[in-house]
C-alpha cells in the first residue's frame, strides 16, 4: 500500500509546500528543525511537511537524528511518510510516533491512527529509541523485532493483548514500557533480555508471571502495579540487580520471603493487595510499603466463631484502567480504582445489584466551583448513576496534593447535589508526607473534588439568638440577639489574614495595617430583623487607646459588585483596647483598615486580589537518560533553587521562567487547559 500512494503523496506535498518554502531559504524554511532534532508532532500537517522535505532533500535533513511525528494523521498519508524514512533520514537514532496531542470533549487523550508500521523501517540501522505510545496497535509490528540496535521501546496506551516471543531476541534493549494495555500473559522469552534495565508493565490484565522473568539479571526497576497478580514466582530472587519493585494494586495473597534478600532493593511497593501476613524479614524491612492490606486479619476459612463464620468477607475489587465501571451487590464491596480512588460499599448499601460507572475529569471553569480564596487539590471524579440513593452511606477516599498553605485553612470534599455545590464532612488520612487522602461519606453519586479553603465555622441561628466564633481567629465573633430571625437560619463564617508587609508594600505606607478579612454568608432572607453585632480585632499594632479615628476605615463588599465601599460613617464603631464592634443587618465581606489614605476602596480591591495570587516559576526538565521524558513543574519562587539542585543529577533543561502571578482558581484552569496537572507545590504532565 505504501508503494501505491508514495508517488502521488510526495508530489502533492511538494506542490503544497513550494509556495511557502521558496520564500524562506536556508534555515528559515525549517523553523521546526533545530540542529539534529526535527519536531513535527505539534505542527498541523506534519506528514506533508516531512514528505516535502524528503523531496527537497536539504542538507539539514541529512543531519537529523531525532524525529517526532504525530500519528493524528490520515493513515495512508502516515504510512507513505514513514516509508520514506530509511532513505531520507538514514542517521535516525530516535523516532517518536505518538498520539495523545488531541483530547476528546472530556479532556482525555485521544489515541493516534497507527495500527502497524512499514516493514522498510527495519532498515533504520542506527535507531536506538522508538516511542509508539498512544496509538491503536493490537500487535507489535514485525519490523520492530528486526531492529537489532533498539535500546528503548515505548508501547504504552495501545491495545496490545500479548507480546511476541521474538521480542526476547533484541540484544540491546534496556528499557521496555508497555503500560495501559490489555496484556494477559507474558512470553517466557522475555526472560532472555539480558540487557534490560527498566521494565514497566503496569495497568494491564496480568494474573501470572512466567518463571523465566527471573533471568533478567540486569534489571534495575520492575513495575507491575495495577494488574491482577495473585502470586509471584520464586525466580524473582534471581533479580540480583533490582532496586525498585512496584506491585501495588494487585490481588497478591503472599510474596516470596526471598525478596528481602535482594542485595540492592531500596523500595518494595506492596500497597493495596490482599496480604494478611508477611515473612518477618519483609514485615520489618524499612523499604517495604504495605498500606491498604488486611494484615493481621483472620482469613475467612480459619474463622472459628460460629457467628463470625456467618458473616461473609467483603469482596475487594481492583478496577484496572481499561474499565470504566464495576458491579456492586447487596453484599457490599471495597473498590480500588486505577486512578487511586477508593470506595467502600457496606453490606446492605444497595438492595439490588447495580453497576457503577466512573470518570476522572480535568477541571473545567464551568464545572469546578471555587470560592475567591479556594484552591483546587485534585481532579474531578464523576460517579454514576447520579442521584442514586444508598441505604447506607458509601465511604469515599480521594487522593490529593498537600495545599500550599495550611495555617487557618482546611481541606474538604466538594460535591454537587440538586444543582448546587456543597462541602462534605471530611477527614484526612496521611499515608506519607506527600500522599494524603480526603475521606468522606457519600450520600449520593455525582461529582467530587478536593478543595483547600479558609477554615469555615457555621451555626444554626434560632429565634432566641446565639454566638458564632472563629476557630482560627478567636477575636472574630458574631452576636445574634433574640428576635434577629423568625425562622432558624444557617450562618457560616470564613476569615482570611493578610500579611502586614504585603499591605505596606502595596500602599507604600510603613504604618498601614488591616484586620483579618471576614466573610459572612447565610441561608434565608437577606436581612435580619434585629441588628447583628460583629467583632473584629483592631489592625496589628493599633490599640483603642492610641489610634487616630480619622485613619480607621470599615470597608464592605457584596458580590458581584466591583468595588469596596467605605461604610465607616454609616455605622457606629465601638472600640475597646483590642477590638472594634459594629452592627449590621445583612452579610457579606467586612474589612477594617488603618491608613492615612483617604480613598481606600480601590486599594482594598488590589489587596483582596493580592490575597488570591500565586507567585510561581515554571521549569521544564529533560531526563538525562531519556530526553523524551519531560518533567514540567510549577513551583513557588522560594522553592525553585532547592528543587533544581535536587534534580540536577537526573534531569537537565531550560532556566526557570520569570515569576508568574496567577489567581488560584485561574491558575488551575489555565494550566489544566494546557494539559498540565498543577498542584500547590509541583506539577506533572497529564
Amino acid at each position: 500500500m505504501a508503494a501505491a500512494v508514495e508517488g502521488p503523496e510526495l508530489e502533492a506535498a511538494a506542490a503544497a509546500g513550494d509556495a511557502s518554502e521558496d520564500a524562506d531559504a536556508g534555515s528559515r524554511a525549517l523553523p521546526f528543525l533545530g540542529g539534529n532534532w526535527l519536531s513535527l508532532d505539534l505542527y498541523p500537517g506534519g506528514c506533508q511537511r516531512l514528505l516535502h522535505l524528503c523531496v527537497q532533500q536539504p542538507l539539514q535533513l541529512l543531519q537529523v537524528e531525532f524525529l517526532r511525528l504525530s500519528t493524528h494523521e490520515d493513515p495512508q498519508l502516515l504510512e507513505a511518510t514513514l516509508a520514506q524514512l530509511p532513505q531520507s533520514l538514514s542517521c535516525l537514532r530516535s523516532l517518536v510516533l505518538k498520539g495523545g496531542q488531541r483530547r476528546d470533549t472530556l479532556g482525555a487523550c485521544l489515541r493516534g491512527a497507527l495500527t502497524t508500521l512499514p516493514s522498510s523501517l527495519s532498515g533504520l540501522a542506527h535507531l536506538a529509541h522508538l516511542d509508539l505510545s498512544f496509538n491503536s496497535l493490537e500487535t507489535l509490528p514485525a519490523c520492530v523485532l528486526r531492529m537489532r540496535g533498539l535500546g528503548a521501546l515505548l508501547l504504552s496506551h495501545n491495545c496490545l493483548s500479548e507480546l511476541p516471543g521474538a521480542l526476547g531476541a533484541l540484544p540491546a534493549l534496556t528499557f521496555l514500557a508497555v503500560t495501559h494495555n490489555c496484556l494477559q500473559t507474558l512470553p517466557p522469552a522475555l526472560g532472555a533480555l539480558s540487557t534490560l534495565q527498566r521494565l514497566d508493565l503496569s495497568q494491564n490484565l496480568l494474573d501470572t508471571l512466567p518463571p523465566e522473568i527471573g533471568g533478567l539479571g540486569s534489571l534495575l526497576e520492575l513495575n507491575l502495579a495495577s494488574n491482577r497478580l495473585q502470586s509471584l514466582p520464586a525466580s524473582l530472587a534471581g533479580l540480583r540487580s533490582l532496586r525498585l519493585l512496584v506491585l501495588h494494586s494487585n490481588l497478591l495473597a503472599s510474596v516470596p520471603a526471598s525478596l528481602a534478600r535482594l542485595p540492592l532493593l531500596t523500595r518494595l511497593d506492596l500497597r493495596d493487595n490482599q496480604l494478611r501476613d508477611l515473612p518477618p524479614e519483609l514485615l520489618d524491612a524499612p523499604f517495604v510499603r504495605l498500606q491498604g492490606n488486611p494484615l493481621g486479619e483472620a482469613s475467612p476459612d480459619v474463622l472459628s466463631s460460629p457467628v463470625a463464620a456467618l458473616i461473609p468477607e467483603m469482596p475487594r475489587l481492583f478496577v484496572t484502567s481499561d474499565l470504566d465501571s464495576f458491579p456492586v451487590t447487596p453484599r457490599g464491596c471495597s473498590v480500588t480504582l486505577a486512578c487511586g480512588v477508593r470506595l467502600q460499599f457496606p453490606a446492605g448499601a444497595t438492595a439490588t445489584p447495580i453497576t457503577i460507572r466512573y470518570r476522572l475529569l480535568l477541571p473545567e471553569p464551568g464545572l469546578v466551583p471555587l470560592g475567591p480564596h479556594d484552591a483546587l487539590l485534585s481532579h474531578v471524579l464523576e460517579l454514576q448513576p447520579h442521584g442514586v440513593a444508598f441505604q447506607q452511606d458509601v465511604g469515599l477516599w480521594l487522593l490529593f496534593t498537600p495545599p500550599r498553605a495550611r495555617r487557618c485553612r482546611e481541606v474538604v470534599v466538594r460535591t454537587r447535589n440538586d444543582n448546587s455545590w456543597g462541602d462534605l464532612e471530611t477527614y484526612l488520612e496521611e499515608e506519607a508526607p506527600q500522599r494524603l487522602w480526603a475521606h468522606c461519606q457519600a450520600p449520593h453519586f455525582s461529582w467530587f473534588l478536593v478543595v483547600s479553603r479558609p477554615v469555615s465555622n457555621a451555626c444554626l441561628v434560632p429565634p432566641e439568638g446565639t454566638l458564632l466564633c472563629s476557630s482560627g481567629h478567636p477575636g472574630v465573633k458574631v452576636i445574634f440577639p433574640p428576635g434577629a430571625t423568625e425562622e432558624p437560619r444557617r450562618v457560616s463564617m470564613q476569615v482570611v489574614r493578610m500579611a502586614g508587609r504585603e499591605l505596606q508594600a502595596l500602599l507604600g505606607e510603613p504604618e498601614a495595617a488591616v484586620s483579618p478579612l471576614l466573610c459572612l454568608s447565610q441561608s434565608g432572607p437577606p436581612s435580619f430583623l434585629q441588628p447583628v453585632t460583629v467583632q473584629l480585632p483592631l489592625p496589628s499594632g493599633v490599640t483603642g487607646l492610641s489610634l487616630d479615628r480619622s485613619r480607621l476605615h470599615l470597608l464592605y463588599w457584596a458580590p458581584p459588585a466591583a468595588t469596596w465601599d467605605d461604610i465607616t460613617a454609616q455605622v457606629v464603631l465601638e472600640l475597646t483596647h483590642l477590638y472594634a464592634r459594629f452592627q449590621v443587618t445583612h452579610f457579606s465581606w467586612y474589612w477594617l483598615w488603618y491608613t492615612t489614605k483617604n480613598c481606600v476602596g480601590g486599594l482594598a480591591r488590589k489587596a483582596w486580589e493580592r490575597l488570591r495570587l500565586h507567585r510561581v516559576n515554571l521549569i521544564a526538565l529533560q531526563r538525562r537518560r531519556d530526553p523524551e521524558q519531560v518533567l514540567l513543574q510549577c513551583l513557588p519562587r522560594n522553592k525553585v533553587d532547592a528543587t533544581l539542585r535536587r534534580l540536577l543529577e537526573r534531569y537537565r533543561g531550560p532556566e526557570p521562567s520569570d515569576t508568574v502571578e496567577m489567581f488560584e482558581g485561574e491558575e488551575f484552569f489555565a494550566a489544566f487547559e494546557r494539559g498540565i496537572n498543577v498542584d500547590a507545590g509541583r506539577t506533572s504532565l497529564s
